[in-house]
């Protein structure tokens, strides 16, 4: 029995509009897309997904597009911070100029928990940081993008810490330690908040393999654009999310059970603490249906879906034209 997380997979967020979005992620961030797709559960809307240059596991962020979504009431019981990683301090410093440049909203370069960080949002709220992996031992990253306009030595090489927020926190640790393997490795205070922040690590450790908990006793969130839909953490192969379908059926925790999303295959469960988790399987990967020099280009639907093609090009707009070197 293997049933082991080896780090995030991905982590999914609300846009009310695909095309600011797509041009905020990929042309301020310097973000690859890398898949230009549908929400496979409502056709008529966009999924798309950036990564890194070759959409590694653990690198990916995606956004549903619902148009007419509301704002976010933020809360309690949500994840509330979504970190990227960048290979050094050097980069951090570089974005520091580049959101003043785009007029991000930002604070200025801090040291949390051991690493220089900034903290910033994006457009519609999107509560994100980007961490420097000077001092990571780890989870390995990905690699930048090559063709980015970002240049490619401060370019994003994968997914940071998740940061939630929950009022029950004893029982969100116990969620974590006792049924995702989890163990908690200490706490931090927030050099700006000043909140104690819980850590978790699960196998490799480092920065792509840290959970943050922070105990909120505020009313729920709800959610909208700028929040956050999921995270998802990443598991070796289809064969072991057959083992954790089964523990998971086994401790009679509601799930999705098993999901097929072409690019990888999926198990979600909702805690207790109102958050949503999803198992993801490494592969097949982005270039199952798209050839690793045009992933993002064209709009790419898994099997099931290639017999409504017209029916859902003609329900999405055209997004603008990826800026790339």
């Amino acid at each position: 029995m293997m049933r082991k997380i080896i780090g995030q997979h991905h982590a999914s967020g609300i846009t009310k509009d695909a095309a600011a979005n797509l041009v905020f992620y990929t042309e301020i961030l310097g973000m690859r897309l890398v898949k230009k797709t549908v929400n496979q559960d409502d056709p008529s809307m966009y999924h798309l997904f950036y990564a890194d240059g070759t959409g590694s596991p653990g690198t990916d962020m995606t956004f549903f597009e619902i148009p007419n979504v509301g704002q976010t009431y933020r809360g309690t019981n949500s994840i509330t911070q979504i970190a990227l990683r960048v290979k050094s301090d050097e980069a951090i410093r570089y974005f520091e100029q580049r959101f003043e440049q785009f007029n991000v909203q930002h604070s200025d370069a801090v040291e949390i928990n051991g690493r220089l960080t900034i903290e910033f949002e994006d457009f519609e709220g999107q509560r994100l940081a980007l961490v420097s992996d000077a001092n990571n031992h780890g989870v390995a990253s990905g690699t930048p993008w090559d063709k980015s306009i970002v240049p490619v030595e401060f370019g994003i090489t994968g997914l940071g810490p998740f940061k939630m927020d929950v009022e029950d926190v004893e029982g969100f640790s116990v969620v974590l330690t006792e049924i995702f393997g989890y163990t908690q490795t200490g706490s931090f205070t927030h050099p700006i908040t000043a909140q104690t922040i819980m850590t978790f690590r699960s196998d490799l450790g480092g920065t792509g393999d840290e959970l943050q908990v922070v105990h909120n006793t505020n009313a729920p969130e709800r959610p909208g654009k700028g929040s956050m839909h999921h995270i998802a953490l990443r598991v070796k192969d289809e064969a072991e999310l057959q083992e954790w379908v089964e523990f998971i059926k086994e401790k009679r925790i509601p799930s999705s059970g098993f999901v097929d999303r072409h690019f990888f295959k999926s198990l979600y469960i909702r805690t207790r603490q109102g958050i949503l988790i999803e198992l993801a399987t490494d592969g097949p990967g982005f270039a199952i249906n798209e050839p690793m020099d045009a992933l993002g280009e064209t709009l790419s639907l898994p099997p099931f879906l290639e017999e409504k093609r017209e029916w859902i090009e003609r329900q999405i707009k055209p997004l603008p034209k990826v800026k790339r070197l």
